[in-house]
């Protein structure tokens, strides 16, 4: 099976879970998520993820989407995936969001591997961008 998983600051990841829920299925088991909270350990936090993927097997694939490249709620889940010797099943992407995210629930099963990274990446690219209203105040475009 392949699972996306999300990992961040605060209640990003759940909230996050519950909008995939709503466009993709909410009878879904193959969303995973945990959040670092304020005031939470990060021994804690790494039993969480320890909960959160125990029943993942070395036949699984993982993409882990995650809030921050770098931060703690990621670099906690990489430790917690290698001691399972998951790495190699692994992809990881930072900078989740919504488009993202839906991506990559939706596309995981349909592209191959080196395909579905580029357009994970495309998206990530393509989801940023200024929203520029009319300047005579019409909102009739919208």
């Amino acid at each position: 099976m392949k699972y996306v998983l999300l990992v961040s600051h605060g209640t990003f990841a759940n909230g996050l879970h519950s909008v995939l829920e709503m466009m993709a299925g909410s009878d879904r088991n193959d969303i995973l998520s945990t959040n670092l909270i304020n005031g939470m350990t990060v021994e804690r936090f790494e039993g969480e993820v320890e909960k959160l993927v125990q029943e993942i097997t070395q036949e699984d694939q993982i993409i882990l989407l995650a809030d921050l490249i770098g931060g703690s709620p990621l670099t906690t889940t990489l430790n917690v995936l290698s001691k399972k010797d998951m790495l190699k099943n692994t992809m990881v992407f930072g900078g989740m969001n919504l488009s993202l995210a839906l991506n990559a629930v939706l596309m995981k099963d349909v592209l191959k591997q080196d395909e579905f990274k580029q357009v994970l990446i495309e998206e990530l690219k393509e989801s940023i961008k200024e929203f520029e209203l009319d300047s005579d105040g019409n909102d009739d475009d919208i």
